[in-house]
């Protein structure tokens, strides 16, 4: 149990930067107008492919456990 309370700050730590990049890394389709609540014009469906798929499912799992890892935290510290 010693172990994971020593390894958990660092594995948050290694998501939390691997996250903000997945992130910051996707392009966005929006501009300023669609940003504000705006229609931004000409609005049309876009499918993910290739890196920015890959980009889009490395952020989802590295948000879905960085929750369960806040959460596991939570609990050890509670104990």
């Amino acid at each position: 149990m010693s172990l994971i309370i020593r390894i958990l700050p660092y594995a948050q730590i290694i998501l939390s930067v691997i996250l903000v990049m997945a992130v910051l890394l996707q392009q966005s389709g929006a501009g300023v107008g669609g940003a504000l609540g705006g229609d931004s014009g000409g609005s049309f469906h876009h499918t993910r492919r290739g890196f920015e798929k890959f980009l889009f499912y490395l952020s989802l799992a590295c948000g879905i456990l960085f929750a369960l890892f806040a959460f596991l935290s939570i609990i050890i510290k509670a104990t």
